[in-house]
Order: C-alpha cells, then structure tokens, then sequence
C-alpha cells in the first residue's frame, strides 16, 4: 500500500476525445468467465476493434449478493443473471465510439453458449472523479503464476510513472483470474486516490497494462478509499 497525502486536486474540464459507449443488451444470463469469450465474439464481429490499443471492453457486471442469490465465484461453468439494466459498455476514442454506435446494434452474439443480442448505444463522458478503480488489471502473463502484492504495486507505479501519474494512494484488491485458450490470467483490482483531474483523465483514457479487449486496465469512479483504510 502507498499513501503520500498531498494537496486537494486541481479543476479541468473534460475532453471528450475517449469516452464510453453504452449499448442496451437483450441477454438472460452470461457467464461468470465471459472476459475472453466477451473479446473473441467482438473482434470476429469488428476486427478492427484489435488493432486500436485504446478500445477497452468493460466487464459486464452485475449487482452482488442479495435477495438469497449469492454471486457466484469466478469458474468456467458458473453463470450471473442479467438485468434489463446491464449495459454493455465500450470504452473508446471518440471517433470509433461513432463507428461503433453505427455497428453494434442489431448485433447478436454466442458468448460461452449464450446468446446476447446489442440494442443502441449512448455516449458518455470520461469521470471528473480523482478517486478511480480498475475491477482488473493483468498481473503477469497467461499461464504466469499469481504475482504478490507487493510485485504488483510495484510494476504498477512505474507504469503510472510513464503516463506522468503519481501515486498518491493505492490500494490492491485481491488475485481474480480470468480464463483463456492459452492459461489462467491472474488479475488484481487496483483503486488509486489522490489523483489530479488531469491525471485521472489521462488514466482512463490511456488505461494500464494489457488485455484491454478482456476488460483490464480499464478505470471506473469510485466513491474514495479513506474508509476502505479506515476498516483495514
């Protein structure tokens, strides 16, 4: 864990050159592993989708534990529920969040033996928020074992470093792994505070690390840590 205290973050305004595309899907449930089958569907239906390093593909993620339904774990044979709520939600520059808008709907996919169809899709802008969090972000290779915490961070900041982010606060969730053809790839989440806004902006534009397409290294708001810290 790091945590260096530092003054309040700076006011920008948001450029809308990356931002998110929500697409409406008709789907009953997916797979609890559906990052890869998810990412292969796509890039056979839009192939250009692999050759633009700042496309990200959100996990679809739905609410946790409640109602007596408990969320299962990550296994390649567990299944989640889908609402009418749940987006699909592309993170992209703003030229091919166009394209997109113009290519998904209508479209129909087999992800893991179901089916999921896309509806329309809106834009949204990029988060003014300074507190971010990423649900994954690849920590080794396929097929690498888990890298420890500390490893982690590490690799992290200096990557941060090269996008001229400094890291203020961080602060490592636990290894979640994500199956593919070729082995397990181990994932940590990472929430990061203290960011500028410019910093902030520029992370979730340019994300961290590989696996885009699987939905790592993609960076959401998230509500602060000081109480996570607090609790620990």
């Amino acid at each position: 864990m790091y945590w260096n205290e530092d003054e309040s973050p700076d006011v920008t305004p948001i450029p809308e050159s990356v931002v998110d595309v929500l697409f409406a899907i008709e789907c009953r449930r997916i797979p609890v592993e559906h990052a890869y089958p998810l990412a292969a569907a796509l890039q056979a239906a839009v192939p250009w989708l692999a050759d633009e390093p700042r496309v990200g593909v959100h996990s679809i993620h739905v609410a946790g534990s409640q109602n007596g339904w408990e969320r299962p774990e990550p296994a390649p044979d567990a299944v989640l529920m889908v609402s009418r709520r749940t987006k699909l939600t592309i993170r992209a520059p703003r030229g091919q969040a166009d394209r997109l808008l113009v290519t998904l709907p209508g479209l129909r996919l087999e992800i893991g033996g179901e089916s999921l169809t896309i509806g329309v899709g809106k834009i949204r802008p990029l988060s003014q928020e300074t507190t971010l969090f990423a649900r994954y972000v690849a920590a080794g290779a396929e097929g690498a074992p888990p890298m420890d915490e500390t490893d982690f961070l590490d690799i992290a900041v200096r990557a941060l470093s090269e996008l001229d982010i400094q890291v203020r606060k961080a602060l490592c969730g636990k290894t979640t792994p994500l199956f593919t053809p070729t082995g397990i790839l181990h994932t940590r989440s990472l929430m990061l505070a203290g960011l500028t806004q410019q910093e902030s902006i520029r992370l979730q534009q340019q994300g961290l690390g590989p696996h885009r397409l699987m939905g790592c290294g993609i960076f959401i708001p998230h509500k602060g840590i000081d109480a996570v810290k607090a609790g620990s």
